[in-house]
């Protein structure tokens, strides 16, 4: 194959493409098309600086703009009858469709690079991750060059310019929507049998071979099926510029079936090949993040296997998940292949099952089972089932994993189950037994069985788990961390024992709470629950131990040197303009922990702990200190707080909270926050100093119980309502901490950074802000013009109560009458007054809502216009240079207005 010829069929076929206007149109309309798709109101509402909502669409806008380039590359050819004076040149039909072929993709590569104003935009608006940007555009090249060969397909078979069009649309929709047809298999035919041919359809999908680009991968899988997709298009645009040679003589029709089984048995050997490269393929991470490589940590547990414990990990994946658990399946089984790779002492089994099948009834035998799955697909809600899961044995220990949800973070979940089982013996946590009863059991008040929670389950898969009896001395050998939930629940003499146990310095993790919201009748504040909540059942029955100091928990905190006030609750501003979508869910007591609360130090970066969180999130949570030091003091503990509010915050009381009534506990939707204009401490470390001669100290204190309790993990698992929150991380980081295990903690801490629209963010907050400055200053006044309402009762009944003229009983029958009017008009009064505080918010909220919609707006229309302009811009200065060109070539006196 001769170069020259090549090239030069390749600048004939290039320029010639813009040489009119209409390739110019072409790529404006793609470019400002991306730009529609990429930036519709679902990319605000993400609140993610990617490209997400245009890899989605890409796929069927390359139906658009791959006919737009290829439609005349042949058939331009013979409607101008050139086509047969170019074969007569001394080239070969190879050079022909190579010259071509590169022609239309230098011409897609220019339309492509016009598209990175869309890139510039996001970088304007946030900060995307240049390694998922590389990975994503490739993956857009590749996809388009496979189908610009099936497009100059379409091209060859006609000689109409807008049947090409129309005949490349369809051609180029076969593997754009080939994943479609499964989901037409599964509601056509639901039998198993037909799955093999349902994940053919799925493997020849254009969009789900593209996924792991979009993803910060570039997966082996991928890059073959794009190569050899483009391969056969080729092939056949090869076999029909061959026709001519062939189809008059004696050997045509011969020929012709020659030719189609010889393509039909390259389609199968691709679809072989294909196969063997999903199984032991590679992936490439070019995530900033490194999210899809092995850590440090994984190589040298992996490395660290002994050959007499080998390990066995058998995952259990569905056969077709659900659309939102591609990728999960992909992440996971990816990283196994790498597992069987990288030691020679794990074993991998990977079992792919179907619905009702033996299969899944051998995952059942390990506590793995389908699990009910919601998506949207065209508008509508699906429910499918989807099986995730695997188990991972050495000898006799074993690890089992029911479930991958999309949150999970799948390394960290299969290096610390293999090294659990590697590990000859495992480390014990105990968990105190308190009115929490996070360990379930049969509860009292209730006279039901609780479950254990989620925290628990958890901790199973890395330790051993004892329930520890409070109302015993603790055995001071026997656990590596104890953990303590709610200890102000605890009587006098459980207490001591848990401040016995803490005084030997042996690890323990506190969380307390002045409101825990998961039962807010295990507040300090309240009494000890009675069996079944009735005190008639309790009669008869020795009364239940009372909580000691009243649930301030006296002991403890003078122990560990700390101020917490049992009766306090924090509040912060920094959820409701960090979630703003949902403002009517959120309220300041439900705290954000995140640097973006104004607060850099919200995190300890020097801690394992919590250097690498990005937000946590606490309900109704309290706030501890360090005591001053007195005069003369000398200092036995170092205090190293983890979690601190921004300085938007403040305290409450638990009376200005908390209405207790007949019916329970009810919480004031709207209390009257006066801020303090300083950072509250949420959690701390507490440890003994160096050198100090007092108690051996060293516990991690948490302010609050709802921050390990089952909703954080299934927001985890779930994805629900898009946050991204660290609460589970951080409690299983405070765990391994006490538990001296902080490889595990490096491990757990790999996970993508939030990358969110900070340009929004930064002026749609300032409205936020105003919006709950507004709504305080209506609390308040409504408070006050309710208690100028109460002083004028007072003052009219203190009048009369006064007047020394009426006697005693003409007094009674005047307050009782004031009493009856002025109640009377306060009721009507209090209503107008809530009225006019709830039509104030509600207007304040309206005009938060318009201006943040007009910021998005905004931002969304000058993405629009701007799009373009690079594409419009090259098409002018294209046009002026050609028009100055050819006036050249005219006489001067043929010129317009030159003609006498």
């Amino acid at each position: 194959m001769r170069s020259h010829v090549v090239l030069a069929v390749f600048k004939r076929n290039f320029w010639s493409y813009f040489s009119g206007v209409i390739g110019y149109l072409f790529i404006v309309a793609f470019v400002f098309l991306g730009a529609f798709a990429a930036f519709q109101e679902k990319f605000f509402a993400n609140n993610v600086a990617s490209l997400e909502q245009l890899n989605e669409w890409f796929p069927q806008l390359l139906l658009f703009i791959v006919p737009a380039i290829t439609m005349s590359i042949w058939s331009e050819e013979r409607k101008l009858g050139t086509e047969e004076l170019l074969f007569t040149l001394p080239v070969s039909d190879l050079e022909v469709l190579i010259g071509k072929y590169l022609a239309v993709i230098s011409v897609y590569a220019v339309a492509l690079g016009f598209s990175l104003t869309n890139v510039v935009t996001l970088s304007w608006i946030g900060a995307p991750d240049p390694g998922l940007i590389c990975t994503t555009y490739l993956g857009y090249w590749l996809a388009g060059c496979a189908l610009l060969a099936a497009g100059m397909v379409a091209s060859q078979m006609t000689s109409n310019g807008t049947v090409a069009f129309v005949l490349g649309s369809a051609i180029c929709a076969i593997p754009v929507f080939a994943g479609r047809l499964s989901f037409f298999v599964s509601w056509l035919a639901p039998d198993s049998k037909f799955e093999p041919l349902k994940a053919a359809f799925e493997g020849l999908s254009l969009s789900s071979q593209f996924k792991p680009f979009g993803m910060g991968l570039i997966p082996s899988q991928g890059l073959f099926y794009f190569f050899a997709l483009t391969g056969l298009m080729l092939y056949l645009n090869y076999v029909l510029i061959g026709y001519r040679h062939w189809s008059g003589g004696v050997k045509g029709t011969n020929m012709g079936v020659q030719y189609s089984i010889r393509a039909v048995s390259l389609l199968l050997i691709l679809i072989g090949v294909g196969t063997v490269f999903t199984r032991i393929g590679f992936r490439s991470d070019w995530t900033s993040e490194k999210l899809y490589s092995f850590s440090p940590t994984t190589r040298q547990v992996l490395k660290d296997l002994k050959s007499e414990r080998p390990v066995t990990i058998q995952a259990f994946v569905s056969r077709i998940p659900p659309r939102d658990y591609v990728a999960v399946k992909s992440t996971l089984l990816g990283l196994l292949g790498q597992y069987g790779q990288a030691t020679s002492n794990a074993t991998v089994r990977i079992v792919e099952v179907d619905p009702s099948s033996e299969q899944a009834d051998e995952a059942k035998q390990f506590g793995i089972e389908a699990r009910d799955v919601q998506f949207e697909l065209e508008g509508t809600t699906r429910v499918e089932k989807v099986v995730m899961g695997a188990v991972i044995n050495s000898g006799s220990n074993e690890v089992v994993i029911p479930h991958f949800g999309q949150g999970t973070p799948i390394e960290y979940e299969l290096t610390r189950a293999i090294q659990t089982v590697a590990t000859e013996k495992r480390k014990t946590i105990g968990i105190l037994e308190s009115d929490a009863k996070i360990t379930g059991g049969f509860d009292m008040s209730s006279f039901r069985q609780s479950p254990e929670w989620r925290i628990v389950s958890e901790l199973k898969k890395s330790y051993n788990v004892e329930s520890v009896p409070a109302a015993m001395p603790i055995d001071e050998s026997k656990f590596d961390v104890l953990i303590s939930v709610l200890p102000s629940s605890l009587g006098m003499n459980e207490l001591n024992n848990l401040v016995s146990y803490i005084r030997q310095g042996k690890p323990v993790l506190v969380l307390d709470d002045p409101l825990p919201m998961t039962n807010p009748s295990l507040a300090p504040r309240q009494p000890k629950p009675r069996p079944g909540g009735n005190p008639m059942m309790s009669m008869g029955m020795p009364p239940n131990e009372q909580k000691a100091f009243g649930g301030r928990a006296t002991p403890l905190v003078d122990l560990l040197g700390i101020e917490w006030n049992y009766d306090e609750i924090v509040w912060d501003e920094t959820s409701l303009y960090l979630h703003p979508e949902y403002e009517k869910l959120l309220r300041e007591e439900i705290v954000s922990v995140s640097p973006k609360s104004g607060n850099v130090d919200a995190f300890n970066l020097k801690s394992p702990v919590t250097r690498e969180l990005q937000e946590v999130m606490l309900f109704f949570s309290g706030s501890i200190k360090e005591r001053d030091l007195k005069k003369g003091q000398e200092k036995t503990l170092e205090f190293q707080p983890l979690l601190l509010t921004g300085r938007r915050s403040g305290l409450l009381k638990w009376d200005e909270v908390v209405k207790n009534s007949m019916f329970g506990i009810s919480i004031d939707p709207n209390p009257v926050r006066i801020m303090d204009d300083y950072a509250h401490i949420l959690a701390a470390h507490i440890t003994s100093a160096k050198g100090s001669k007092g108690d051996k100290v060293n516990v991690i204190y948490i302010a609050d119980t709802d921050v390990v309790s089952d909703f954080f993990f299934h927001l985890r698992e779930t994805k629900q309502f898009r946050l991204d929150l660290d609460n589970v991380t951080f409690i299983l980081n405070s765990v391994d901490q006490l538990a001296d295990d902080t490889a595990t903690i490096d491990l757990r801490n790999r996970r993508p950074r939030h990358r969110t629209l900070t340009s929004v963010e930064k002026q749609t907050g300032q409205f936020v802000e105003e919006a709950n400055t507004e709504r305080k200053n209506a609390a308040q006044e409504a408070k006050d013009a309710l208690k100028d309402a109460k002083k004028r009762l007072q003052e009219k009944v203190d009048k009369i109560k006064n007047d020394d003229s009426l006697d005693e009983e003409s007094k009674v029958q005047a307050l009782l009458l004031a009493q009856e009017e002025e109640k009377r008009r306060l009721e009507v009064e209090e209503a107008n007054i809530n009225q006019a505080k709830e039509k104030r918010i509600e207007a304040s909220k309206t005009k938060m809502d318009r201006l943040t919609r007009q910021v998005k707006d905004r931002y969304y229309t000058l993405a629009l216009l701007a799009s373009p302009i690079p594409a419009i811009m090259l098409g002018l200065i294209v046009l002026l240079v050609r028009t100055i060109d050819e006036q050249k070539d005219v006489a001067p006196t043929r010129r317009a207005g030159r003609i006498s």
